[in-house]
């Protein structure tokens, strides 16, 4: 597999690395070993698979918070998506901040999106399947979503919004929320004793 780290500290583009031949070409899409030499966690809780029928649909942006705080690795394997995700982590130069990564069939990439971080799509193609490796189990009580089309994160879609959730659309905007998600989101530092770390 080729890693490219992107601007996101942490978040990766993975792309294959093909052995062809006259039948096709052979190629690793996921390594534990792999993931942890690049510093990713190698974990997948859970597996799932999207199906959207009308090109323009947008899921997202999702997450979770800690302690149930998600990684996964999306990749579409029919069709083609805008993958978009947004750093929440506080301490990050890079809070806010997003990337946007074109996925296809054809392209074959993969989006590995880390921990504390929002995650969605817009649909390319009709009858587009994405599918998700994910480092934790969906945990109703910790999900969190943003809007996406919140003036604050400034998202670009490339189509027109055809099909959407209720769900989706009713998150709030990140000006009502910004003061949970900071705290949610923080990762604590050991705490200093006069002994040393406890």
């Amino acid at each position: 597999m080729i890693f490219t780290e992107t601007k996101l500290e942490g978040a990766f583009i993975i792309d294959l690395d093909r052995k062809e031949d006259n039948r096709g070409f052979f190629a690793r899409a996921f390594c534990q070993h792999e993931f942890e030499d690049n510093g990713l966690k190698p974990v997948i809780a859970q597996a799932n698979i999207a199906f959207n029928r009308r090109k323009g649909s947008v899921r997202g942006m999702h997450f979770q918070f800690p302690p149930a705080a998600e990684t996964k690795l999306v990749r579409c394997t029919r069709g083609g998506i805008l993958d978009v995700i947004v750093d929440l982590r506080p301490e990050s130069p890079t809070y806010l901040d997003h990337i946007s990564v074109e996925l296809t069939a054809d392209n074959h990439r993969a989006l590995y999106v880390p921990e504390r971080f929002a995650h969605g799509y817009q649909v390319l193609e009709d009858d587009t399947e994405t599918s998700y490796q994910v480092g934790e189990f969906y945990t109703p009580e910790t999900e969190g979503g943003l809007r996406y089309d919140d003036p604050r994160l400034g998202l670009t879609w490339p189509l027109p919004v055809t099909e959407m959730s209720e769900k989706d659309r009713a998150w709030a905007l990140l000006d009502e929320i910004e003061a949970e998600v900071v705290r949610r989101m923080a990762v604590e530092e050991p705490r200093q004793a006069a002994g040393g770390i406890r």
